[in-house]
């Protein structure tokens, strides 16, 4: 991917209130900008296309889950300590696509080894996995420049591969000392000082910004191809989608 970057953007995106929050840099230099679109289609079609998409979804749905979910989530959960309650088990595919949070977890209980519910956290979610997933399934080219990442691994990554001992949030409310930590890494990393410093656009929350950030730190490690798939080599779903978290 490393060619001539000069008119490259790359992007981090997060689900947020709205739809989904879009960081746009450049693989170098201070230029961004953040948007906030109401469907990942939209975002696909956004004026800066962005050459690489990290965005904090699962990608790739397996038929059948095992214990703790896919390989991905087992592979990055023991790297966070105390954060790694924020990587969620990833269920089959059938309950994904269930049509309620009852049969999403009939559907799990009969498609993972040991039985277990899909947690109501991530179903709250599943419209836009699927949002996603759709996408990538109906264009295979789409797989080439969109990568799933997980926010707190990419702090992980921006802080030298040790876990922050802070959380964004404590008993749901933004948790300050945690956001001015992350925002510092995003500055240290050599985020756009003025985009990290930036307000909240509407339709998103300042947690989804800071998450947006630290996603478009870790695009532009994959443009760089300096990023690493959790696990190396990614399975693969039943649609040739990759499973793998990207830091």
């Amino acid at each position: 991917m490393n060619n001539d970057a000069g008119d490259i953007w790359v992007a981090g995106v997060d689900g947020c209130r709205h739809g989904w929050i879009a960081a746009f840099v450049r693989p170098a230099g201070n230029d961004g900008e953040l948007a906030v679109f109401a469907r990942f289609c939209d975002l696909l079609a956004a004026p800066q296309a962005p050459a690489v998409l990290a965005v904090d979804i699962p990608i790739g749905l397996p038929e059948r889950a095992g214990h703790g979910g896919r390989l991905a989530e087992n592979a990055v959960r023991p790297l966070l300590g105390l954060r790694q309650s924020s990587v969620f088990s990833v269920p089959s595919r059938a309950s994904i696509y269930a049509a309620d949070y009852r049969a999403a977890c009939h559907a799990a209980l009969a498609s993972s080894d040991p039985p277990r519910k899909v947690s109501k956290q991530l179903f709250n979610i599943a419209p836009k996995i699927r949002e996603v997933d759709a996408a990538l399934r109906d264009d295979h080219r789409l797989i080439a420049r969109v990568f799933e990442v997980h926010p707190e691994l990419a702090f992980w990554r921006l802080n030298g591969m040790r876990a922050l001992g802070e959380p964004k949030k404590v008993n749901s409310r933004p948790h300050e000392p945690g956001l001015l930590l992350r925002r510092n890494l995003l500055m240290s990393a050599g985020l756009p000082a003025a985009l990290v410093a930036s307000r909240t656009p509407k339709g998103a929350a300042e947690d989804d910004r800071i998450d947006a950030l630290a996603c478009a730190g870790i695009a532009r490690r994959i443009w760089s191809g300096l990023a690493q798939p959790f696990p190396n080599p990614p399975e693969r779903d039943r649609y040739g989608l990759p499973m793998a978290i990207w830091a």
